[in-house]
């Protein structure tokens, strides 16, 4: 990933940032961390980008990708739920249940949600799920994508040679709140079966 981002410069940081933003598995603090040790000289000798360039660019990637993870989830979601809902445990009254929280909640968890691990790359389905208001969801992604981008830049560019070590103690520092999530997501799942399983046996 360094080598691409090295060879294609501003267009790989681009590129990353939208399809991690679409809810793929792409380690953003690789690649801003990167991305900000490049725009000093400690790393090939001259500054190759400029921090407020990996910034907007950062930023610009990271708010396509999550528009496009949100009209996904605001146009297919309902139709996933009528075809595959079943199979992955969901029913149209947790949707109904998702619109309502949103409709509460949906400003914060998606500004906080973009600086949040696992969250930040999923959180645009239920958005968009819930039919946020479109101009919202946009104006919250951009700035916590922007908050996201200029802090692991920021590391980068004070790590300089040594990004990869610091990009590494903070993906480490992640790992419990991964874990974390990751329990709590297991856990509302293994409920959700008991629940179903109740439902069907009562039937």
């Amino acid at each position: 990933m360094s080598s691409f981002v090295q060879s294609y410069g501003y267009w790989a940081l681009l590129l990353l940032a939208i399809v991690e933003s679409m809810c793929l598995p792409i380690p953003s603090e690789v690649t801003f961390g990167f991305a900000g040790a490049l725009c000093t000289a400690a790393v090939t000798g001259h500054a190759q980008f400029s921090m407020w360039a990996v910034i907007v660019v950062g930023t610009v990637g990271s708010v396509i990708g999550s528009v496009i993870a949100y009209e996904v989830g605001r146009t297919a979601g309902r139709s996933i739920v009528d075809r595959w809902g079943k199979w992955i445990l969901l029913t149209h009254k947790d949707l109904d249940a998702m619109e309502r929280w949103f409709e509460k909640f949906g400003p914060i968890s998606v500004l906080i949600g973009r600086v949040v691990p696992v969250v930040r790359t999923v959180i645009s389905v239920p958005a968009g799920i819930a039919e946020m208001k479109r101009g919202r969801f946009v104006a919250l992604t951009a700035v916590g994508a922007a908050a996201w981008v200029s802090l692991l830049a920021a590391l980068g560019y004070a790590a300089g040679a040594n990004w990869e070590r610091v990009s590494k103690n903070f993906h480490m520092a992640q790992t419990p709140m991964i874990i974390l999530i990751v329990l709590l997501m297991a856990l509302g799942f293994w409920h959700r079966i008991k629940t179903v399983r109740r439902h069907n046996s009562s039937n």
